[in-house]
């Protein structure tokens, strides 16, 4: 099982090398579908976070001005959402934020979109792999294992969603302080404790 989990980090960490933000959805989808049975959420939970992502992902590539001029992530977990990137003017961040909130089932966004222009692809090459380092750390620490916790890093800001206890929050949040690049930790966590 060690192998298994080793291989498909290899595999994560070679996608994220080689491609850009539309395969990472899938990897971790991937990655969600391997951890289902160590997962805090119930199925049901897990898939409607994915239907959140993807029902969020479609409104704002609907939306013309977002699709053009905006840069935008958007992660789900226990439907609870996190909204990051770029939008050049705060209209188009509260748009952004309007659209995902209006989605079915959505109990809250954490809208971090900054005005600013879409950041570059050394940029979110570099983030994807602050955020690969992290999970591995985390995947090696005996305390978090069986542990899901959702990382997301942009411009170099790590953010960490999950369902832990409070000493697991704290192992993850120094695992992620103690990556290099990471300049910044966000915790959104829900505590069991």
């Amino acid at each position: 099982m060690k192998y298994i989990k080793l291989l498909y980090l290899l595999i994560l960490f070679f996608l994220i090398s080689y491609v850009s933000g539309c395969a990472l959805v899938a990897v971790g989808s991937v990655a969600t579908a391997t951890s289902v049975s160590v997962d805090r959420r119930t199925p049901g939970t897990q898939i409607e976070d994915q239907t959140i992502e993807i029902k969020a992902g479609q409104a704002l590539n609907n939306h013309p001005e977002l699709n053009e001029q905006a840069h935008w992530n958007v992660i789900s977990y226990n439907t609870v959402v996190l909204l990051t990137g770029e939008t050049p003017t705060n209209a188009l961040r509260q748009k952004a934020l309007e659209l995902v909130k209006s989605i079915d089932k959505v109990t809250h966004v954490y809208n971090e979109i900054t005005i600013a222009a879409p950041s570059s692809m050394v940029s979110r090459t570099s983030d994807s792999y602050i955020t690969t380092k992290v999970k591995t750390q985390m995947f090696a620490n005996k305390n978090l294992i069986g542990i899901e916790i959702k990382v997301a890093t942009d411009k170099g800001v790590v953010y960490l969603m999950g369902i832990v206890s409070r000493a697991e929050s704290e192992i993850a949040t120094e695992i992620a302080r103690q990556t290099g690049g990471a300049q910044k930790v966000v915790k959104l966590f829900q505590y069991i404790d």
